[in-house]
């Protein structure tokens, strides 16, 4: 007997996506889409138990890296563990079309600078078969994936294309560079891309110590570019800038931006550690500006932003000893072996002492800020598990500590170093963020930093530690699902999806909430060339839903890869 859909997922707690209170039904799947929501008559082909569950959107994550990634691989893995079903990649600038044959290598340097993706990896992986942004996109349109994926035009990549070394010279762009920008950037839109992004960080550099390319872009180039989208009639900005540190009214030329070309633009926001302030700033400007018109929102981040130490990782502070970074290349019994022997480890840490692990801008790290991860990862750490304070309790040196901490777990134990978000030790910060009315859900650039950090999860956390764990504060659910699906979703111009209404995409999420949880992050050698990277899973996920497909069930790869590339609406 034919069944009436293709899916159902009965009794489950609904969280439409919009924000309204939670409510208890069945959702129904036809070729792909909602086909009824409630009560209805019909049995599916398959059905879904989700009684005391709670039933979501599929998250869409807008700031991710997986341009890379996303050329070589099936499984846009760790994101699409933790609910992610549509996901975002060309953020910060970064990314690799348009580019001419001669520049494959200045863009993987800049994307190994920028987004700490190994060298090695990209450079066999890409194959490189595009020289436009269209080309690129038909390009990924080639392979079926977990997920969906979507990519912008990136601001490096396109300075690079049209003004080669006077790019990377960072020389104002001419009349004629800012048209043949413009016009590029309309032919990107109309291919499909989803919009454009630029960096303006120091931070950003290439894997030489080059600046990005489009760090000193001027505000009559950006226009240029911004009017690209105008052309078009569709596309979002995205923008990092140094905000806080940058010289004269930075946010003021976003607005500009913003207004001149008609089009959204959400820029990168946290909270600065030397400026814990300035955030609040930030954002009563943008809800000003917000008001009369300007499409403008602020990417936030749901915990501390920062970066992970470990014996596996790319970082940590014996990074510095010739000794450690020998053992790195056994195996990793062997490598935890050889360092807890006595004379061994002497060695190293004097070699570390000599050779201090530095952050990006060349400063030693704050010990007082760096905290033991645990298993399971605590992300809102208490001073008592800091390095310093543990430190002191033990009466041995922070660097002595700090070794002996990442020997824990037979070598996979982390330190979590924040850098933003953290100031005061706690998170009430990122509430604050998270619950201001331009605020995008964002910046856990997933499939970048690889051996530095693993925030993919922040989904996962989203739920989890504001929904249900945090002891106060805890925000409500059908805003933490806003967050993560329909605010998203429509700030980028994805109506078709986000929100659990009849004729939406059936993207959608089963999560058990009592179970709801992230594991400790781990190291794969899994990237082209052996490359190293974070994997984490994550456990609640009854069943993870692309299209009308379950893609996962209990965290389990089901085998179905239902996710395509998105056009924009024009295209």
């Amino acid at each position: 007997m034919t069944k009436a859909f293709d899916l159902v997922i009965r009794g489950g707690t609904l969280a439409d996506g919009l924000g309204n209170e939670l409510r208890e039904g069945d959702i129904a799947v036809r070729d792909g889409r909602i086909a009824a929501v409630g009560q209805f008559a019909g049995t599916g082909a398959d059905e879904i138990d989700a009684r005391g569950k709670l039933v979501t959107p599929g998250f869409v994550d807008i700031h991710t890296h997986y341009d890379g990634q996303a050329t070589w691989a099936d499984r846009m893995q760790p994101s699409s563990l933790h609910g992610v079903t549509t996901a975002v990649m060309g953020n910060c600038g970064v990314g690799f079309a348009p580019v001419r044959t001669a520049d494959h290598d200045r863009l993987i340097e800049l994307m190994e600078g920028v987004e700490d993706i190994p060298g090695a990896a990209l450079h066999e992986g890409l194959k490189w078969q595009w020289e436009s942004f269209g080309q690129y996109l038909d390009y990924l349109d080639g392979r079926p994936r977990d997920i969906d994926i979507a990519a912008q035009l990136p601001h490096g990549a396109l300075r690079v294309y049209v003004m080669g070394e006077r790019a990377t010279r960072l020389e104002p762009a001419n009349a004629q560079d800012i048209a043949q920008m413009r016009e590029l950037t309309r032919d990107a839109v109309r291919a499909g891309a989803l919009g454009f992004s630029t960096s303006r960080s120091m931070n950003h550099r290439s894997i030489k110590g080059d600046p990005t390319p489009s760090l000193k872009a001027t505000e009559e180039e950006l226009t240029g570019i911004a009017k690209g989208l105008t052309d078009a009639g569709r596309g979002v900005l995205q923008i990092i800038s140094d905000m806080a540190y940058s010289q004269g009214d930075e946010l003021g030329m976003v607005f500009r931006i913003a207004r001149a070309s008609g089009r959204p633009c959400s820029i990168s926001l946290a909270q600065s550690h030397r400026k814990p302030d300035d955030y609040r700033t930030v954002l009563a400007r943008i809800h000003e500006e917000a008001q009369t018109g300007t499409r403008i929102a602020a990417q936030v981040a749901p915990r501390a932003v920062g970066v992970l130490f470990g014996l596996q990782a790319n970082r940590s502070p014996v990074h510095g000893s010739p000794t450690f970074l020998a053992l790195r290349d056994r195996e990793p019994a062997e490598m935890v072996a050889a360092m807890r022997d006595p004379e061994i480890r002497r060695r190293i840490l004097a070699e570390a002492t000599d050779n201090p692990f530095l952050r990006i801008d060349l400063k030693p790290y704050d010990y007082e800020r760096v905290f033991a991860l645990g298993n399971p990862p605590d992300y809102e750490p208490p001073v008592e598990k800091s390095v310093e304070y543990l430190a002191r309790a033990r009466g041995r040196s922070t660097l002595e500590t700090a070794y002996d901490l990442m020997l824990e777990d037979d070598g996979g134990a982390l330190l979590l170093a924040p850098f933003a978000n953290y100031a005061d030790c706690s998170l009430d910060t990122c509430a604050e963020q998270l619950s201001h009315p331009e605020a995008l859900f964002g910046l856990g650039d997933g499939g970048a930093h690889v051996g530095s950090i693993c925030d993919a999860s922040f989904t996962t956390y989203m739920l989890s530690h504001w929904g249900r764990n945090r002891a106060t504060g805890r925000l409500p659910i059908p805003l933490l699902v806003n967050l993560l699906s329909a605010r998203n979703a429509h700030a980028v111009g994805m109506n078709d999806r986000g929100a659990l209404t009849a004729g939406l995409r059936a993207d959608l999420n089963v999560i058990d909430m009592d179970r709801l949880a992230i594991h400790s992050p781990i190291v794969l050698k899994d990237l082209p060339a052996g490359g190293r990277r974070f994997q984490q899973t994550s456990t609640g996920y009854v069943a993870t839903v692309v299209a009308g497909e379950v893609t996962y069930r209990e965290g389990q790869a089901t085998g179905k890869l239902p996710g395509r590339l998105v056009r924009n609406a024009t295209a």
